[in-house]
Protein backbone atom coordinates (compact mmCIF):
# COMPACT_ATOMS: atom_id res chain seq x y z
CA UNK A 1 0.00 0.00 0.00
CA UNK A 2 2.82 2.12 0.74
CA UNK A 3 4.67 1.82 -2.54
CA UNK A 4 1.88 3.17 -4.49
CA UNK A 5 1.59 6.35 -2.89
CA UNK A 6 5.54 6.31 -3.23
CA UNK A 7 5.48 5.69 -6.61
CA UNK A 8 2.76 8.78 -7.12
CA UNK A 9 3.73 11.77 -5.11
CA UNK A 10 1.03 14.24 -6.57
CA UNK A 11 -1.50 11.92 -5.80
CA UNK A 12 -0.43 11.38 -2.22
CA UNK A 13 -0.10 15.34 -1.89
CA UNK A 14 -3.98 15.65 -3.23
CA UNK A 15 -4.95 13.42 -0.97
CA UNK A 16 -3.43 14.32 1.92
CA UNK A 17 -4.78 18.07 1.36
CA UNK A 18 -8.36 17.11 0.56
CA UNK A 19 -8.04 15.21 4.08
CA UNK A 20 -6.66 18.12 5.53
CA UNK A 21 -9.55 20.53 3.70
CA UNK A 22 -12.91 18.39 5.14
CA UNK A 23 -11.37 18.06 8.22
CA UNK A 24 -11.05 21.74 8.73
CA UNK A 25 -14.49 21.96 7.38
CA UNK A 26 -15.32 19.53 10.22
CA UNK A 27 -14.03 21.06 12.82
CA UNK A 28 -15.49 24.15 12.33
CA UNK A 29 -19.02 21.95 12.45
CA UNK A 30 -18.40 20.21 15.45
CA UNK A 31 -20.92 21.06 18.42
CA UNK A 32 -19.42 22.16 21.60
CA UNK A 33 -20.52 20.61 24.87
CA UNK A 34 -19.48 20.05 28.29
CA UNK A 35 -21.45 16.40 28.46
CA UNK A 36 -22.63 14.39 25.95
CA UNK A 37 -26.14 14.39 24.65
CA UNK A 38 -27.53 12.24 27.14
CA UNK A 39 -31.71 11.99 27.50
CA UNK A 40 -32.12 11.21 31.04
CA UNK A 41 -36.14 10.37 31.98
CA UNK A 42 -36.59 13.02 34.71
CA UNK A 43 -39.50 14.49 35.98
CA UNK A 44 -39.77 17.08 38.38
CA UNK A 45 -43.06 17.79 41.01
CA UNK A 46 -43.40 21.13 42.78
CA UNK A 47 -45.75 21.88 44.92
CA UNK A 48 -46.61 24.98 46.86
CA UNK A 49 -48.94 26.20 50.01
CA UNK A 50 -48.51 29.56 51.03
CA UNK A 51 -47.34 30.22 54.63
CA UNK A 52 -46.29 26.27 55.36
CA UNK A 53 -43.37 25.88 57.43
CA UNK A 54 -40.09 23.77 55.71
CA UNK A 55 -41.06 20.65 58.27
CA UNK A 56 -44.91 21.10 57.21
CA UNK A 57 -44.14 20.57 53.77
CA UNK A 58 -41.86 17.84 53.99
CA UNK A 59 -44.47 15.67 56.38
CA UNK A 60 -47.88 16.88 54.63
CA UNK A 61 -46.98 17.01 50.80
CA UNK A 62 -43.47 15.27 50.19
CA UNK A 63 -44.22 12.30 52.14
CA UNK A 64 -47.80 11.64 50.52
CA UNK A 65 -46.37 12.38 47.58
CA UNK A 66 -43.21 9.88 47.67
CA UNK A 67 -45.51 7.15 48.89
CA UNK A 68 -47.66 7.48 46.29
CA UNK A 69 -44.86 8.02 43.32
CA UNK A 70 -43.06 4.82 44.78
CA UNK A 71 -45.57 2.19 43.61
CA UNK A 72 -44.61 3.78 39.87
CA UNK A 73 -42.81 1.09 37.83
CA UNK A 74 -39.27 1.87 36.39
CA UNK A 75 -37.93 4.84 39.41
CA UNK A 76 -33.99 4.72 39.60
CA UNK A 77 -33.83 7.16 42.52
CA UNK A 78 -36.25 9.83 43.97
CA UNK A 79 -34.96 12.89 45.79
CA UNK A 80 -36.91 16.08 47.70
CA UNK A 81 -36.52 19.34 49.16
CA UNK A 82 -38.58 21.41 50.79
CA UNK A 83 -38.50 25.10 52.14
CA UNK A 84 -40.78 28.05 53.22
CA UNK A 85 -44.39 27.28 51.28
CA UNK A 86 -42.56 25.34 48.70
CA UNK A 87 -41.57 20.93 48.07
CA UNK A 88 -39.86 19.59 44.53
CA UNK A 89 -39.47 16.23 43.97
CA UNK A 90 -37.25 14.96 41.18
CA UNK A 91 -38.04 11.42 40.07
CA UNK A 92 -35.48 9.75 38.11
CA UNK A 93 -36.75 6.85 35.41
CA UNK A 94 -34.55 3.81 33.98
CA UNK A 95 -32.83 4.55 30.65
CA UNK A 96 -35.32 2.60 28.88
CA UNK A 97 -38.22 3.83 30.11
CA UNK A 98 -40.44 5.98 28.44
CA UNK A 99 -40.44 9.22 29.29
CA UNK A 100 -43.69 10.34 27.63
CA UNK A 101 -45.38 6.85 29.78
CA UNK A 102 -43.49 7.92 33.25
CA UNK A 103 -45.21 11.52 33.05
CA UNK A 104 -48.81 9.67 32.59
CA UNK A 105 -48.03 7.41 35.79
CA UNK A 106 -46.56 10.65 37.62
CA UNK A 107 -50.04 12.69 36.76
CA UNK A 108 -52.04 9.94 37.61
CA UNK A 109 -50.13 9.55 41.26
CA UNK A 110 -51.09 13.30 41.90
CA UNK A 111 -54.55 13.00 40.89
CA UNK A 112 -54.71 10.15 43.53
CA UNK A 113 -53.21 12.10 46.52
CA UNK A 114 -54.63 15.15 45.99
CA UNK A 115 -57.54 14.16 48.39
CA UNK A 116 -54.57 13.48 50.82
CA UNK A 117 -52.82 16.62 50.83
CA UNK A 118 -53.42 19.51 53.14
CA UNK A 119 -56.46 22.25 52.30
CA UNK A 120 -55.24 25.17 50.30
CA UNK A 121 -52.60 23.95 48.01
CA UNK A 122 -51.95 24.87 44.96
CA UNK A 123 -52.29 21.89 43.21
CA UNK A 124 -48.88 20.06 42.04
CA UNK A 125 -47.39 20.33 39.08
CA UNK A 126 -44.89 18.60 36.77
CA UNK A 127 -42.07 19.05 33.74
CA UNK A 128 -39.90 16.86 31.94
CA UNK A 129 -35.92 17.64 33.11
CA UNK A 130 -32.93 16.64 31.98
CA UNK A 131 -30.01 17.20 34.36
CA UNK A 132 -27.16 17.60 32.13
CA UNK A 133 -29.34 20.81 30.47
CA UNK A 134 -27.36 23.15 32.31
CA UNK A 135 -27.44 26.83 31.40
CA UNK A 136 -25.11 28.02 29.36
CA UNK A 137 -25.51 31.94 29.88
CA UNK A 138 -26.37 33.84 32.68
CA UNK A 139 -27.67 37.62 32.39
CA UNK A 140 -27.74 39.81 35.54
CA UNK A 141 -29.89 42.90 34.94
CA UNK A 142 -29.44 45.55 37.80
CA UNK A 143 -30.57 48.98 38.01
CA UNK A 144 -29.79 51.68 40.59
CA UNK A 145 -32.72 54.38 38.88
CA UNK A 146 -35.05 51.77 38.08
CA UNK A 147 -37.26 49.97 40.66
CA UNK A 148 -36.87 46.13 40.54
CA UNK A 149 -40.50 45.06 39.62
CA UNK A 150 -40.15 46.96 36.18
CA UNK A 151 -36.34 45.45 35.43
CA UNK A 152 -37.98 42.04 35.94
CA UNK A 153 -41.16 43.20 34.18
CA UNK A 154 -38.52 43.97 30.93
CA UNK A 155 -36.77 41.32 31.51
CA UNK A 156 -39.25 38.74 31.44
CA UNK A 157 -41.81 40.25 28.85
CA UNK A 158 -38.90 41.84 26.46
CA UNK A 159 -35.60 40.15 26.65
CA UNK A 160 -36.72 36.36 27.87
CA UNK A 161 -39.13 36.49 24.75
CA UNK A 162 -36.82 37.79 22.55
CA UNK A 163 -34.08 35.48 23.95
CA UNK A 164 -36.43 32.44 23.49
CA UNK A 165 -36.65 32.96 19.86
CA UNK A 166 -33.03 32.89 19.02
CA UNK A 167 -32.49 29.74 17.26
CA UNK A 168 -30.99 26.50 19.71
CA UNK A 169 -32.51 28.27 22.59
CA UNK A 170 -34.88 25.75 24.78
CA UNK A 171 -36.09 28.15 27.72
CA UNK A 172 -35.07 30.88 29.48
CA UNK A 173 -35.39 30.61 33.56
CA UNK A 174 -35.84 33.63 36.00
CA UNK A 175 -34.05 33.95 39.19
CA UNK A 176 -34.43 36.31 41.50
CA UNK A 177 -38.32 37.55 40.11
CA UNK A 178 -39.72 40.56 41.39
CA UNK A 179 -43.09 40.72 39.98
CA UNK A 180 -45.04 43.60 40.96
CA UNK A 181 -47.77 43.19 43.50
CA UNK A 182 -49.89 45.52 45.89
CA UNK A 183 -49.06 44.27 49.41
CA UNK A 184 -51.86 44.67 51.96
CA UNK A 185 -50.52 44.19 55.61
CA UNK A 186 -53.79 44.12 58.15
CA UNK A 187 -53.83 45.95 61.48
CA UNK A 188 -55.89 43.19 63.91
CA UNK A 189 -56.67 45.59 66.44
CA UNK A 190 -58.38 48.25 63.49
CA UNK A 191 -60.41 44.81 62.15
CA UNK A 192 -61.27 44.20 65.39
CA UNK A 193 -62.79 47.39 66.82
CA UNK A 194 -64.63 47.71 63.28
CA UNK A 195 -66.18 44.31 64.01
CA UNK A 196 -64.43 43.68 59.91
CA UNK A 197 -63.01 39.70 59.37
CA UNK A 198 -60.17 38.85 57.28
CA UNK A 199 -62.40 36.95 54.80
CA UNK A 200 -64.73 40.30 54.26
CA UNK A 201 -61.38 42.18 53.65
CA UNK A 202 -60.51 39.44 50.78
CA UNK A 203 -63.82 39.44 49.56
CA UNK A 204 -63.59 43.48 48.98
CA UNK A 205 -60.63 43.17 46.84
CA UNK A 206 -61.92 40.65 44.80
CA UNK A 207 -65.23 42.01 44.12
CA UNK A 208 -63.97 45.59 43.70
CA UNK A 209 -60.40 44.97 41.32
CA UNK A 210 -62.10 43.35 38.02
CA UNK A 211 -62.32 44.16 34.53
CA UNK A 212 -64.72 41.96 32.79
CA UNK A 213 -67.73 43.27 29.87
CA UNK A 214 -70.58 44.67 31.26
CA UNK A 215 -73.37 44.45 28.87
CA UNK A 216 -74.11 45.45 25.30
CA UNK A 217 -76.22 48.42 23.60
CA UNK A 218 -77.74 47.66 20.52
CA UNK A 219 -78.77 50.25 17.75
CA UNK A 220 -80.26 50.81 14.70
CA UNK A 221 -77.17 50.47 12.61
CA UNK A 222 -74.68 49.45 15.51
CA UNK A 223 -73.81 47.51 18.48
CA UNK A 224 -71.82 49.05 21.38
CA UNK A 225 -70.32 46.81 23.96
CA UNK A 226 -69.95 48.05 27.71
CA UNK A 227 -67.26 47.27 29.68
CA UNK A 228 -66.58 48.47 33.21
CA UNK A 229 -63.06 48.44 34.12
CA UNK A 230 -62.38 48.39 37.93
CA UNK A 231 -59.28 46.91 37.53
CA UNK A 232 -57.14 48.81 40.05
CA UNK A 233 -53.20 49.25 39.03
CA UNK A 234 -50.99 50.49 42.20
CA UNK A 235 -50.94 51.35 45.42
CA UNK A 236 -52.47 54.55 45.79
CA UNK A 237 -56.02 53.65 44.04
CA UNK A 238 -56.11 50.40 46.76
CA UNK A 239 -55.75 52.75 49.93
CA UNK A 240 -59.62 54.76 48.58
CA UNK A 241 -61.28 51.20 48.68
CA UNK A 242 -64.44 51.10 50.70
CA UNK A 243 -64.17 47.32 52.34
CA UNK A 244 -67.62 48.24 54.46
CA UNK A 245 -69.76 50.57 56.26
CA UNK A 246 -69.82 50.80 60.05
CA UNK A 247 -72.46 53.26 61.44
CA UNK A 248 -73.10 54.71 58.03
CA UNK A 249 -69.55 55.39 57.49
CA UNK A 250 -67.78 54.03 54.69
CA UNK A 251 -64.50 51.82 56.05
CA UNK A 252 -61.18 52.48 54.22
CA UNK A 253 -58.47 49.87 53.17
CA UNK A 254 -56.24 52.11 54.22
CA UNK A 255 -57.87 52.86 57.63
CA UNK A 256 -57.31 48.78 58.63
CA UNK A 257 -53.33 48.48 57.51
CA UNK A 258 -51.14 49.22 55.34
CA UNK A 259 -51.19 49.47 51.44
CA UNK A 260 -47.70 48.96 49.79
CA UNK A 261 -46.15 48.84 46.36
CA UNK A 262 -44.28 45.69 46.61
CA UNK A 263 -43.79 42.47 44.49
CA UNK A 264 -45.22 38.95 44.49
CA UNK A 265 -42.70 37.25 46.54
CA UNK A 266 -40.75 39.30 49.46
CA UNK A 267 -38.46 36.31 50.08
CA UNK A 268 -36.75 35.58 47.09
CA UNK A 269 -33.94 37.72 46.00
CA UNK A 270 -30.60 37.76 44.22
CA UNK A 271 -27.50 39.60 43.88
CA UNK A 272 -24.92 40.52 41.52
CA UNK A 273 -21.52 42.37 43.08
CA UNK A 274 -23.54 43.06 46.73
CA UNK A 275 -26.35 44.67 44.43
CA UNK A 276 -30.42 43.59 43.86
CA UNK A 277 -30.64 41.90 40.66
CA UNK A 278 -33.11 39.73 38.44
CA UNK A 279 -30.70 36.90 36.46
CA UNK A 280 -31.91 35.26 33.22
CA UNK A 281 -30.75 31.19 32.87
CA UNK A 282 -30.07 30.60 29.51
CA UNK A 283 -30.37 26.86 28.54
CA UNK A 284 -29.66 25.51 25.04
CA UNK A 285 -31.34 22.50 23.10
CA UNK A 286 -29.50 19.39 23.07
CA UNK A 287 -27.13 18.96 19.86
CA UNK A 288 -26.79 22.61 18.99
CA UNK A 289 -23.86 24.46 19.32
CA UNK A 290 -22.86 25.87 22.53
CA UNK A 291 -20.79 28.96 21.00
CA UNK A 292 -22.72 29.73 18.36
CA UNK A 293 -25.66 29.79 20.40
CA UNK A 294 -23.88 32.09 22.90
CA UNK A 295 -22.50 34.15 19.79
CA UNK A 296 -26.33 35.03 18.57
CA UNK A 297 -27.52 36.11 22.24
CA UNK A 298 -24.48 38.08 22.80
CA UNK A 299 -25.21 40.16 19.60
CA UNK A 300 -28.90 40.67 21.20
CA UNK A 301 -27.09 42.63 24.30
CA UNK A 302 -26.74 46.15 22.62
CA UNK A 303 -30.25 46.13 21.66
CA UNK A 304 -31.27 45.36 24.86
CA UNK A 305 -29.15 48.38 26.22
CA UNK A 306 -30.25 50.51 23.48
CA UNK A 307 -34.17 49.89 24.77
CA UNK A 308 -33.26 49.72 28.64
CA UNK A 309 -32.08 53.51 28.42
CA UNK A 310 -34.99 54.57 26.23
CA UNK A 311 -37.11 53.01 28.89
CA UNK A 312 -34.90 54.88 32.01
CA UNK A 313 -35.06 58.37 29.81
CA UNK A 314 -39.27 58.39 29.44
Amino acid sequence: MTALFIRRPVMTALVMIGILFFGAVSYTRLAVSDLPTVDFPTIQVNANLPGASPETMAASVATPLEKQFSTIAGIDNMTSSSGLGSTSITIQFSLDRSIDAAAQDVQAAISQTLRSLPLGILPPSYRKVNPADQPILYLTLTSKTMPLSQLDEYGETFMAQRISMVPGIAQVQVYGGQKYAVRVQLDPTSLANRGIGIDEVASAINSQNVSMPTGTLYGINKASTIKANGQLQNAAQFRQMVVAYRNGAPVHLDEIGQVLDDVENNKVASWYNGDRSVILAIQRQPGTNTIEVTDNIKRLLPLFKAELLRALTR
